[in-house]
């Protein structure tokens, strides 16, 4: 059977799809690089206001009034609004043009960022994050799904790599500029910055987003149906498991680094920078990986990560050695996984339209919020340190299942192995290379 592979791109508009020719390709070219520019500044943003309580927990618990695994209970309902709102936003607004879905969700984040700056207890600050993990939810769905039909065919990965290498920067400049201003000018201060930003993206939004085309139905139970089957929900629980492991830990790392590794004050800011470049480096790395084997890519990060959180519960006590295993940990963590496991979900996703798009950061969310929850337990009971041993655990016994699922293949929703045309109407081009 012969399969003619859709452009998802704006094809009308000369973004994406098949490569134009002469000046009105290089214009063409031009119009997507500096939308994926502009997508890229958009998750810099939710990604600093996801990330930067890491590094000012200390000072929120204690102006809240309320204990350190309380205020790691924050990570946790923003992680719940990504992985439970970001997707049903996205599909109950599937009828909309997708540039006027990501204009709402930035201006609703710039929103729920001010709310979090002028909340005085946890109540009202549980709940402004819960509502930003969903709008980040969404607009991570939806700005994946516009990079990959900006792109040209078989560099899907290197496009959503872009939209992820913005939340990856966020860690190296966002994260530690946020930390340094929460302890010289007060948490509050932090988000106001972020909702700043979130109104600065919202206008590049507006003015260099070109049109893409929407892949899903907009009815959410058709996009369920075609995204839900098993080879997609194993990936997911895969993802869920890798991402969280890390965040046991990484949730943790700012105490941890001062009362294990003798790390503090502003000092903690430049490990959280060497964290972050790593990671930038990874996540650009593991866009072209993807492209390559998105299931190969996972492994590797899947290994990597596990070694490098016993190390860390090994050597966490030198400062030295920590800073050598906080960059490792960046270059083969965050970076490798995060896009691999959006490609990977995308192409064995079908017909599952935008909501497919969301699942993957659904899944590392659901990861976070259950991992906040666990090494807050093991901060009680157990001790900071420990955060790393139960991550490394984590990591270790989802390896098996890691390298098994690099056989799954799409599934049709009745379960038919549908291979290269559901891949085509996904928008994953490549001759089955990508998700593989």
């Amino acid at each position: 059977m012969t399969v003619r592979a859709r452009a998802t791109g704006a094809d009308e508009h000369g973004a994406g799809g098949a490569k134009p020719r002469g000046a009105d390709g290089l214009a063409a070219a031009s119009r997507a690089g500096v939308g994926l520019a502009v997508l890229g500044l958009g998750a810099f943003t939710v990604g600093t206001s996801e990330l930067v309580v890491v590094g000012i927990l200390d000072q929120l618990a204690h102006d809240a009034g309320i204990s350190i695994g309380a205020a790691g209970s924050l990570v946790t309902a923003y992680a719940l609004g990504v992985a439970l709102g970001g997707p049903l936003l996205t599909a109950l607004t599937g009828g909309l043009e997708r540039r006027a879905m990501l204009r709402l969700a930035l201006a609703g984040y710039a929103a729920a960022n001010l709310a979090t700056a002028a909340a005085a207890s946890f109540a009202p600050l549980f709940v402004s994050r819960l509502v930003a993990g969903s709008l980040h939810g969404a607009f991570i769905g939806v700005a994946t799904v516009v990079a990959a039909g900006l792109a040209a065919p078989g560099r899907e990965g290197h496009a959503i790599a872009v939209v992820f290498g913005g939340v990856a920067l966020s860690t190296v400049v966002g994260v530690p500029l946020g930390t340094l201003v929460g302890q010289s000018l007060g948490w509050q201060a932090t988000f106001l910055g972020i909702a700043a930003l979130g109104a600065l993206a919202l206008l590049l939004n507006m003015a260099f987003v070109p049109w893409v085309r929407a892949r899903g139905t907009g009815r959410l139970s058709e996009e369920a149906r075609s995204a839900l089957t098993f080879p997609v929900l194993a990936t997911l629980a895969i993802g869920l498991l890798i991402i969280g492991g890390q965040f046991t830990a990484l949730t943790y790392l700012a105490p941890f680094l001062g009362r294990v590794s003798g790390v503090s004050g502003e000092a903690i800011s430049g490990f959280l920078l060497a964290f972050g470049v790593a990671t930038a480096i990874g996540t650009f790395a593991g866009g072209r990986a993807a492209d390559r084997s998105a299931s190969g890519t996972l492994i590797v990060a899947n290994a990597g990560v596990a070694a490098m959180l016993l190390a860390l519960y090994l050597a966490g006590s030198a400062p030295a050695l920590t800073l050598l295993i906080v960059v490792g940990w960046g270059l083969v963590g965050f970076g490798l996984a995060s896009t691999a496991l959006q490609v990977r979900v995308i192409g064995l996703a079908g017909r599952g339209g935008d909501v497919a798009a969301s699942l993957g950061a659904s899944a590392a969310n659901a990861g976070i919020a259950i991992a906040a929850l666990v090494g807050g337990q093991v901060v009680a009971n157990l001790g900071v340190r420990d955060t790393a041993l139960v991550g490394a655990l984590i990591l270790l016994a989802c390896l098996p299942a890691t390298v098994a699922a690099r056989s799954l293949r799409p599934a049709a929703p009745g379960g038919r192995v549908a291979g290269a045309e559901i891949r085509a109407d996904a928008g994953i081009t490549g001759g089955g290379r990508v998700g593989r």
